[in-house]
Order: structure tokens, then C-alpha cells, then sequence
């Protein structure tokens, strides 16, 4: 049985004499001629994890050696010996690839960043704001535009004594020295901060305002039109339907910072976009690709769904335990590829429950999550054209469906414009007496979610004119929410009730009732029949561009 331990050695070719070759799961045959040049492109390169291995090609070699030409051109340190008494933090090279608008390659860069330090602060755009902006250029047809800053957070000086080691592969004639840092470098807790004070400040002068529901969005309302720009550590996306702005918008930084232009949105954060007239469609089919490569599970027997039926994952005293740092890693990689995949989300949700003490089960748990992943490689989200704008969402939660403690579950999916844009899946804080009682606790988290939409949408400047729907299937549920006299079985939540109350009296929201088997947010809670977990799917906008026909 594969435990999910890596091959010896990758084969493009393994495939073929595998009894479930990954390309009966994924191909690039319904794509545009373009598109489809970007994603070999993408597909075709190995990206090292290790200094010694990139030492050992050209281009990565060369890359090193021009991100150690801009480190010395910044005086980023001197060499000094280190007083007595000091310690020197680590450093270690990660490395990407930066492509052009057409997918071939831009460059291959590398980036020197400090260790041991940790990192308190950083721009980090929410992905569920990046994904309202879609679901924004989707239905209003605005252009979507992708830079880089580069060598961002070299901007900032140091105040602070910070000594590091000499970086791998860095060649010094003087014996005994280390570097004493002059300048932020990536990785440390100060570099962040300085950067996007900077980058605020910049985008202020130009008259930009910081977005009160993310702090990383800065917009500019001119002549009823708008510009949006979000921003995630040094990449951005511009957009908006102002294309003069826009234009005046990418000059204007060109002179503050040295900016790459890489075209119309296509990669971002490891998540790959590809538009057409159908809409936007959002994946991370290479995320994917290359998890299942590192796990050595790329001829997997795929699964039809990525959890089984009344699983009972619990804790156990007879479990066997498994390899704990093993376990956490392949789930951190779940939560994070389920930025784009919704239907991992349930089950990422109860794996990551055991992350202090895994067992086998767990383990066989994770190994089914990608066994499922396997079935299609390429599922993600499309954004498609609606015309409308409204605010919807769907609520949901089992009862007493832990095995363990016998807490709830409660999810909530929520739309802009006719497109799913956030989603979730949490174990709830407290026991709950009744199904009504689980139901109306989620129905709550489920609302505040629909309130920061609406937030987000008037300060982009399109105030929601309809009320916003929150469809619930359990009319106990409704009825507390809806019946304003206390009795003593709804006293405990008495302030998620008071909360819901006067949203319901300023007409923001309803609940209309909606049958079990049209609640979408079910597959959020509990592992369902394959049949109605994949008819969810479809119904929730999630498909595969990259299926074969």
C-alpha cells in the first residue's frame, strides 16, 4: 500500500505504464492556443527546494547571482566580525519563476531571505477580496492587470543591530565575517511593515484611499467611475472600468518603484487564471500536479469524492499514531489549495482537527483527499456573467456530528453577482442543545460573512439595492431568528439572536427556507452521497476546463 512516500525519482513518462495515468484526469485540449502555451509552459519546469540543486543549472545559477548584484548594489549589509555576545540569524534561497503575459518565461528569480525570524506583519491581500474582484470584472466586464515590485522590500532601512550568516554560494575573501544587515531584507519581522508604508504613503499622494474591509485594497472613485488596486506582499492586480486612471495609475508607480508589467491576470499566488468569454476561471491544476508528484500519489486510484460516508474520525486510545510533521505539512498544502477548491473544504476541515496527535486513520484521510484530487486535477472556480450584483448565501450544519466531543459543524457558502466567492467549513466553539440551536449559531457566522460583503461593495461603490438572501433549511431555526419573544431554550444565544433581529427588522437580510436537498452548503458539514456531492458542484460553479473529453 502507498503511504504517500515519494518515488525515488520522477518520471515524466510514469503515466503511461500506470493502471490510472493522470492524463485520463487532466488535459489542455478545450483551451485557446495561448492558453495553452502558458500552461506547458508552467507545467514543464521543476523549481528547486534547495540551494544545492539550483547550483547545479545555469539559469538558476545566474539567478542567484543577479539577486546578489541588486543585494550589494543596495548595500544591503557589510561584512563585519560579529561582537561578542551577538547572534547571527540564518538565511536560505527560495526560488520562482516569473512569466510574461503569453506564458513563456520572464525570468528565473531568485530571493535571498532571512530565517529564524518571525514574520509579524505582512500585506497580505484576503483572497476572498481578490475573488469579489473577479466576480466584479466578470459581470462588468473590467480588465484585469498583474504587476511586480521589484526587490520591494529593500526599500526600508534598518534601524535595529541584526547580524546574519554569509548566504550559500556567496563567495568572500574575508575569513571570520558575517553579515551585518543595513537594509530590510525578505523574512524579516521589520521589512513587511516598512514596505507597505511606503506603498501606502505612495498610493495616498495619488489620491488612492485604503479600503476599510482590507487594508490591502486601495480605490479611487473619479467622474462615477472606479480604479481598484489590491495588493499581496510585492505583486498586485489592478482593475476597474477608469482605463485612463488605470494607465495614469501603472505611470505613476513606474516612477515611484521599479514595477514589472506582467500583462493581463494569469498566475497569482500559485493560482492560475484563465479568461475567455465563458468567464474567469480559477485553478491551481500545477498546485495540484506537483502535490500529488511530492507524495509520490500521481498513479493513484482516483476517489469520487474526498471524504467517505459516516467516517467517525476521532481520537481514539488504540490509534496508531503517525508521522505528526509528515501529517501537518500535507494538510498546511490542503488548507491552503482550498482557496480555489470548496469541495476539499469539509474535509481539510476535519483532518486539520488532528494535526497535534495523528493517527493512521487520519493519515488514510489526507491520502483520500488526494486520491480524490487525483479524479481531477483541474477543478476550480468559474466566474461567469450574471447581470446583477446581488449578495446571496447558504447556511448550514449537522448536529452533534463530532465523534469526539460532540460538537457541531456549521458552513456557510456566500455569492456576488450570481459567482461563489467565500466560503466555510468550522467545527463549532460550543456544544449545541438542539439541530436548531447548531443551524442558528452557523445561520449567524453565515451573516456577519454577508455584512462584510456588503461593506466591501459599498466602498467599491456598489451598495447592494436588494435584500440579501441567506437560504437555511431548518425552520426551528428561522423561527428563532424571525420571533422576537425569549424562551428559555434560545436564552443561552440570546446575542446572536438580538444581533440577527435588528438586521431583520433594517430589512438588510431574509431567511428563505430551502429543502435538504437544495441546501448547498450540506457538503460543507458532512460527507454526503458522491451523486448529490457532485450535482453541488455544479450547481456551485465549480468545473474542470481541464477535464479530457
Amino acid at each position: 500500500q502507498n503511504r504517500g512516500k515519494p518515488p525515488n525519482r520522477y518520471s515524466p513518462d510514469i503515466g503511461k505504464t500506470s493502471k490510472y495515468p493522470i492524463a485520463n484526469h487532466v488535459s489542455t485540449e478545450k483551451l485557446s492556443e495561448p492558453l495553452k502555451a502558458f500552461v506547458h509552459q508552467l507545467s514543464a519546469i521543476h523549481i528547486p527546494t534547495k540551494v544545492s540543486e539550483a547550483l547545479k543549472d545555469p539559469k538558476w545559477v545566474q539567478a542567484i547571482k543577479e539577486e546578489m548584484k541588486a543585494l550589494e548594489k543596495n548595500q544591503t549589509w557589510t561584512l563585519e566580525t560579529i561582537p561578542r555576545g551577538k547572534k547571527t540569524i540564518g538565511c536560505r534561497w527560495v526560488f520562482t519563476i516569473k512569466h510574461n503575459a503569453d506564458g513563456s518565461i520572464e525570468r528565473y528569480k531568485a530571493r535571498l531571505v532571512a530565517k529564524d525570524y518571525e514574520e509579524t506583519f505582512a500585506p497580505v491581500a484576503k483572497l476572498n477580496t481578490v475573488r469579489v474582484l473577479l466576480s466584479l470584472a466578470a459581470n462588468l466586464d473590467w480588465p484585469l492587470h498583474q504587476f511586480d515590485v521589484k526587490n520591494a522590500f529593500l526599500h526600508g532601512e534598518l534601524t535595529e543591530e541584526v547580524y546574519m550568516d554569509i548566504p550559500p554560494g556567496y563567495n568572500t575573501t574575508q575569513t571570520g565575517t558575517v553579515c551585518r544587515l543595513r537594509k530590510a531584507l525578505y523574512g524579516l519581522k521589520q521589512s513587511p511593515r516598512a514596505w507597505f508604508g511606503r506603498f501606502t504613503m505612495a498610493m495616498k499622494n495619488n489620491g488612492f484611499k485604503q479600503c476599510n474591509s482590507d487594508h490591502t485594497l486601495f480605490l479611487k472613485h473619479r467622474k462615477g467611475k472606479v480604479t481598484a488596486l489590491i495588493i499581496y506582499v510585492d505583486d498586485m492586480i489592478i482593475t476597474g472600468n477608469d482605463k485612463q486612471e488605470i494607465s495614469q495609475l501603472q505611470d505613476y508607480l513606474a516612477t515611484e518603484f521599479e514595477m514589472k508589467d506582467l500583462g493581463g491576470l494569469k498566475y497569482f499566488l500559485g493560482i492560475e487564471v484563465a479568461r475567455s468569454q465563458q468567464g474567469i476561471f480559477l485553478s491551481q491544476r500545477k498546485y495540484v500536479l506537483d502535490l500529488l508528484t511530492d507524495t509520490g500519489m500521481l498513479d493513484c486510484k482516483p476517489a469520487d469524492t474526498p471524504i467517505v460516508q459516516n467516517h467517525h474520525l476521532g481520537e481514539y486510545p488504540d490509534q496508531v499514531l503517525t508521522n505528526k510533521e509528515r501529517y501537518q505539512r500535507l494538510v498546511g498544502r490542503l488548507i491552503y489549495l482550498s482557496h480555489t477548491r470548496p469541495d476539499i473544504a469539509y474535509a481539510v476541515s476535519v483532518v486539520s482537527q488532528f494535526m497535534h496527535s495523528p493517527s493512521e486513520d487520519h493519515m488514510n484521510a489526507v491520502l483520500r483527499i488526494l486520491r480524490y484530487l487525483k479524479s481531477a486535477p483541474g477543478k476550480g472556480l468559474m466566474f461567469s456573467k450574471h447581470g446583477h450584483l446581488n449578495i446571496d448565501g447558504y447556511s448550514d450544519a449537522d448536529w452533534a456530528g463530532n465523534v469526539t466531543d460532540r460538537k457541531s459543524t456549521s458552513g456557510y457558502f456566500t455569492f456576488v453577482g450570481g459567482n461563489l466567492v467565500t466560503w466555510r467549513s468550522k467545527k463549532q466553539n460550543v456544544v449545541a442543545l438542539s439541530s436548531a440551536e447548531a443551524e442558528f449559531r452557523g445561520m449567524t457566522k453565515g451573516i456577519c460573512e454577508l455584512l462584510w460583503l456588503r461593506k466591501l461593495l459599498t466602498e467599491l461603490g456598489y451598495k447592494p439595492t436588494s435584500t440579501m438572501n441567506l437560504f437555511c433549511d431548518n425552520k426551528a431555526a428561522i423561527a428563532i431568528a424571525q420571533n422576537p419573544v425569549q424562551h428559555d431554550r434560545t436564552k443561552h444565544v440570546e446575542v446572536d439572536r438580538h444581533f440577527i433581529k435588528q438586521k431583520l427588522e433594517a430589512k438588510v437580510f431574509q431567511f428563505p427556507f430551502v429543502k435538504s436537498e437544495d441546501q448547498l452548503a450540506d457538503i460543507l458539514t458532512k460527507a454526503i452521497s458522491s451523486k448529490a456531492f457532485h450535482n453541488s458542484l455544479d450547481q456551485l460553479g465549480i468545473g474542470d476546463i481541464y477535464a479530457p473529453t
